[in-house]
């Protein structure tokens, strides 16, 4: 048995991608440096080459944990809804919880900027490619699981749509300085929902 496949082992590796999925979402891919993430576990720098090949393995193994744990979140956010309760106001609130994470009060606009840059920069990073299609089919989903739910019909090429049209007005916020780039999500959307 390995010292990573001990218990101990198992612990220290998790502490790891826990620090590296925190610093990821609080500052980026550029806060993803081993002394960063050692620092944040409370471990020995040492131990970020110990259990990851490389830092790409690293970003990997948090990107795989936060958007799991968003996946999860938003798995058990459906199950808690009631299908009465299922207005245009809800299901438009919890599709864009899904789409940029839980509002955040006044640091909302900073956190879906920093949601964007890392949706961005995975580009550059085509090993993350594979974990990105599966965490996009996962939310894709689960945003047709809310619309079932809700007693609408809508397919996967309207899911589409309605994605880019978010992910075109939070950019065009961001663009325009707009300090409520959720708002004007929330408005697009809601009124692309609106019954025809």
């Amino acid at each position: 048995m390995t010292a990573a496949a001990t218990p101990k082992g198992v612990r220290r590796r998790q502490a790891l991608v826990e620090a590296a999925a925190e610093l990821l979402v609080e500052g980026g891919f550029a806060a993803l440096r081993h002394r960063a993430v050692a620092e944040r576990a409370g471990l020995p720098l040492a131990s970020t080459t110990y259990y990851f090949d490389s830092i790409d393995d690293l970003v990997t193994a948090a990107l795989e944990h936060h958007g799991d744990l968003e996946l999860a979140r938003g798995k058990a956010r459906l199950d808690e809804l009631d299908p009465d309760d299922c207005d245009g106001e809800t299901v438009t609130d919890l599709v864009l919880e899904l789409l940029l994470g839980p509002p955040g009060g006044e640091q909302d606009a900073e956190a879906v900027v920093l949601r964007y840059e890392r949706l961005i920069a995975t580009g550059r990073r085509p090993y993350l490619r594979p974990l990105m299609h599966r965490q996009k089919s996962a939310l894709h989903g689960l945003i047709l699981d809310i619309f079932a739910r809700a007693g609408r019909r809508v397919g996967p090429e309207r899911v589409e749509e309605l994605i880019a049209l978010v992910d075109g007005a939070v950019v065009n916020a961001l663009i325009e300085v707009n300090p409520d780039p959720r708002g004007v999500a929330r408005k697009m959307l809601s009124r692309a929902l609106q019954p025809r």
